[in-house]
Parts: C-alpha cells; sequence; structure tokens
C-alpha cells in the first residue's frame, strides 16, 4: 500500500465523536456533512489569513455526497482528502475523498462528496467575483 498523492490535495485528519454514530454505529450523514465542514476550515486557514475571505464570505450552494463504505468510530481519525475540482467567476467547487484511519492514501475513498461554493460580498447581500489571490490559490489546489 502506497501513501503517495497521485494529484494535489490537501489532507486533513479530523477526529470521529461518539456523537457522530448513529444508531447501526457507522456514520450519521449530517455529522458527515460536519465532519466535511470542519476538513475544509482547516484547508482554507492552513496557509493563515491570506485566504480567510474563502470561509467568511463563501455559502454553500450545492453539496453531494456519496457512500461507498461505512465508516465508524474506530476509523478515527477520518483522512480527508480535498482538492478543488473547478473554479468560475463567483463560486468553486471542492472535491472531497474520506478514508479512514488505517487506509491509504491511494485506497478507495468510503466517501466521496463535492461543495459548490459561492463567494460574497456580505455586506451588500450579493455574488462577488472571486479575487485575483483567491484565484492563484484555488488554481494551485486545482486537479483540472
Amino acid at each position: 500500500m502506497t501513501d503517495t498523492p497521485a494529484a494535489p490535495g490537501y489532507d486533513a485528519f479530523v477526529t470521529v465523536r461518539w456523537s457522530d454514530m448513529d444508531a447501526f454505529q457507522h456514520i450519521n450523514h449530517a455529522r458527515m456533512v460536519t465532519l466535511l465542514e470542519e476538513a475544509r476550515i482547516d484547508w482554507l486557514l492552513s496557509e493563515g489569513a491570506e485566504n480567510s475571505s474563502l470561509i467568511t464570505s463563501a455559502f454553500i450552494a450545492d453539496i453531494h455526497v456519496k457512500y461507498r463504505a461505512q465508516l465508524t468510530h474506530s476509523d478515527s481519525p477520518l483522512r480527508i482528502t480535498m482538492w478543488i475540482a473547478k473554479h468560475r467567476a463567483v463560486d468553486f467547487t471542492i472535491g472531497y475523498e474520506v478514508r479512514g484511519a488505517r487506509a491509504g492514501r491511494t485506497d478507495p475513498p468510503a466517501v466521496t462528496a463535492t461543495t459548490q461554493m459561492a463567494v460574497a460580498d456580505v455586506d451588500a447581500q450579493r455574488l462577488r467575483r472571486i479575487t485575483p489571490i483567491e484565484r492563484e490559490y484555488l488554481t494551485r489546489w486545482s486537479r483540472a
């Protein structure tokens, strides 16, 4: 099993809490969405405040989560690999692969997901264009 990344991606390691489990002892869907959010914030703040606008002015416009295998508390911490799948003038899409603690980075993911994030001028309550600094950051993490 190799741990060499095949393409750009940021790995966040997120601890699974007992409260994340459902009655069947696997991670509840709503809690998976929260774990993806925790990973996304870790990634976007990983280089300091320069990219904090991608958190403070972005909102989720669309989300898709596909479960390929069960994840349980014993799979903690989850390795959530993220990259930019697409970016346009006012939005960007993050791709996710979620693996349990014992899985290698190139093993099949248990969960795949995408979130489309739109950026806004919060004060004006309308969409805004991605800045050149934000675009450079997004391009650096792009697999497209």
